[in-house]
């Protein structure tokens, strides 16, 4: 990495500072009203029911709570989490990949991406889980990065030659990542988010950054 994409990375990234306070302020919010002091565990309940992914809403005809939730939960999901360990997870992998992300599509093609990968995961865990909800959290977006900077590092590999076995031992980390997952959380663990936004990531950053000549034209 030259300097000055290093520069860039680690100044420029305010977009991905703002999604982790967007995400960590309700977060807080909630466990801190759940505690003794408070007690009042309603407030997380109610996000959850008006802003989680339900996949039932689209696929069994759940009514709404509240006009369009059908279409904005495949966003609204991707702020919420279940607990602070399941946020910190997301927002330590968020702050990785998020300024490398920056970087090459800049604080507004970020913005979108995170977005669409969010939107992507949630279709992933549409089409492809069977439960009926709610689902919550970034990881959809998570992956969504992984599979964008997955992306530009197998098109460096293949136009300077590189081998491309680097590339498939993180792809089958990522697996390996999940199944652990998997198993620690005792089955509950949205992979069908995981890989609908890893998908939607390597899709857009191949349709943002087609050649290295147009993905180098953004780096200045």
């Amino acid at each position: 990495m030259n300097q000055r994409f290093r520069h860039s990375a680690d100044s420029h990234a305010p977009i991905v500072l703002w999604i982790v306070a967007i995400c960590s302020l309700p977060e807080v919010l909630f466990t801190l009203l759940e505690t003794p002091l408070f007690g009042l565990p309603e407030l997380r309940r109610t996000a959850l029911v008006s802003l989680a992914f339900w996949p039932h809403i689209v696929t069994e005809g759940w009514q709404p709570v509240w006009p369009g939730q059908s279409m904005a939960m495949f966003v609204t999901y991707a702020f919420l989490h279940g607990g602070f360990l399941h946020l910190l997870f997301n927002m330590l992998v968020l702050l990785h990949l998020g300024r490398e992300c920056v970087a090459r599509l800049g604080n507004w093609g970020f913005f979108v991406l995170y977005i669409l990968t969010a939107i992507g995961g949630a279709a992933g865990f549409l089409l492809l889980s069977d439960s009926p909800g709610p689902m919550v959290g970034a990881s959809g977006s998570i992956f969504g990065l992984f599979g964008a900077v997955q992306y530009w590092d197998w098109q460096r590999r293949r136009a300077t030659r590189q081998s491309l076995g680097p590339f498939w031992k993180v792809m089958l980390g990522l697996v390996l990542m999940n199944v652990i997952l998997y198993i620690m959380v005792g089955g509950y663990l949205a992979w069908q988010a995981h890989l609908g936004g890893y998908v939607a990531g390597f899709l857009i950053a191949r349709l943002a950054t087609p050649t290295l000549r147009h993905r180098a034209s953004r780096f200045h």
